[in-house]
C-alpha cells in the first residue's frame, strides 16, 4: 500500500491504486489481516474516486454552450 494520504491524490492516482488494492485481494495470497487493511484502504479509495468523479461532471455541467453548440463559457459553480 501506498503511505501518500488518499486525501491528496489525483483521480488517476487514487484509480491506480484502487485498481491494484483489488488485484491483490482477488489474488488470494494476502493474510487475513492484510486483506482488511486492503479492503479498507479500496473502500476509501473507491469513496475518494467517486467525489473526484462528481467534482468533474459538476465542473462539466457548469460549461454553457452558445447558440451554434459550441462551448461559450461557464456559469458560476453553486456548490
Amino acid at each position: 500500500m501506498a503511505d501518500t494520504p488518499i486525501s491528496e491524490m489525483n483521480f488517476e492516482t487514487a484509480m491506480a491504486e484502487l485498481e491494484k488494492v483489488v488485484g491483490q485481494l482477488e489474488s488470494s495470497q494476502v493474510a487475513l489481516e492484510e486483506s482488511i487493511k486492503l479492503y479498507d484502504r479500496g473502500a476509501e479509495l473507491k469513496k475518494h474516486c467517486a467525489v473526484k468523479l462528481k467534482e468533474a461532471e459538476e465542473k462539466i455541467a457548469q460549461i454553457t454552450l452558445g447558440a451554434d453548440g459550441n462551448p461559450a463559457g461557464l456559469k458560476p459553480f453553486e456548490g
